[in-house]
């Protein structure tokens, strides 16, 4: 995905401005201002920039299922050195609080039934049985492949309660769109060759299209009744040199629409949805934004505006007094 991305992007970088200091990181307080957020649901801000002392625990397990791309521990140096864990200290977080949580691993960028068989198998393997809540990540299609289990695969010793999806592309993405339509066909095989080559599936790259998603997945996967979605979505203004300004520049272009700089804010909403994260972007959702960010932030004045960690500990109190 990082090299399409990369490759796509190429396409609309343009001579960048230089930025004054005081926008570093992100320019949320402007966008918190933007008339558009009034007409996507609630605005959140910095609800989530601190952990509370009191969190209220669900009745059933929480499966945290990972995107595109993601994984459970990433080993870099063999077993010599720590693993890197996706979901980095948000798991500990939610044990602490007496919540059982499973995490799912699943192929990091086979296509959704793929992923789904998987997923399906992970919960009826460590679930034993338990009914569960889905948090699928933002890491894209976390949020279309528990959809496509739930809806299709049926499994019968899986019973989901509820799914909830963060920043997931239920309509599809404006940049996924765009690399098909720039990059040349030739190269998006070359590109599928070095992927394979070192191991990844390719299935899952084409389906985030918008064409896709209205014309094949979602009118064959329904929502399942009894089963409860809740959805969140995230909006970010990326300075110059973030990774994400120019697809974030693409999908506002071609949706007009705010967005985290890979999907907007209306494809992430599906079921009930419960806000718009605002000056959030894609690694500050799964805890994986550094503490230099920050620091710098608060050198700019601005105060930490979110922590991956609060945010988590919230949906599982959401689901709690949903008597989930």
């Amino acid at each position: 995905m990082l090299l399409l991305h990369w490759t796509a992007c190429r396409h609309a970088i343009r001579t960048p401005i230089l930025a004054p200091a005081s926008r570093a990181l992100s320019i949320s307080s402007r966008l918190a201002k933007d008339p558009r957020l009034g007409d996507i649901g609630r605005v959140i801000e910095d609800e989530y920039a601190i952990v509370r002392d009191n969190y209220e625990t669900p009745k059933n397990p929480i499966i945290l299922a990972h995107g595109l791309l993601g994984f459970n521990e990433l080993k870099l140096g063999g077993s010599m050195l720590p693993g890197i864990h996706y979901w980095r200290g948000i798991t500990e977080a939610l044990s602490q609080k007496g919540i059982e949580v499973i995490t799912a691993a699943v192929p990091a960028s086979g296509s959704i039934e793929a992923r789904a068989e998987k997923l399906a198998e992970t919960i009826a393997e460590k679930a034993h049985g338990k009914s569960v809540n889905i948090i699928a990540s933002n890491q894209k299609n976390s949020g279309l492949d528990s959809r496509y289990m739930i809806s299709q695969l049926k499994p019968p010793n899986v019973r989901v309660l509820s799914l909830t999806t963060i920043a997931t592309p239920h309509r599809g993405s404006a940049f996924a769109d765009y690399m098909f339509d720039t990059i040349p066909p030739r190269a998006v095989k070359r590109i599928y060759k070095a992927l394979e080559y070192v191991g990844f599936e390719t299935g899952a790259f084409s389906q985030l299209t918008r064409r896709y998603m209205a014309e094949s997945f979602n009118p064959r996967t329904p929502d399942v009744d009894g089963i409860r979605y809740f959805s969140y979505g995230a909006t970010l203004e990326p300075t110059f040199w973030s990774i994400f300004k120019p697809s974030h520049n693409i999908i506002k272009r071609i949706e007009g629409a705010p967005n985290d700089g890979l999907v907007s804010v209306p494809s992430s909403q599906w079921g009930e949805y419960k806000g718009t994260l605002v000056g959030v972007s894609h690694l500050d959702l799964i805890n994986w934004t550094n503490r230099i960010k920050w620091f710098f932030w608060e050198l700019t004045g601005s105060k930490r505006n979110f922590n991956a960690i609060a945010f988590y500990l919230d949906i599982a109190d959401m689901l709690a007094k949903e008597g989930l």
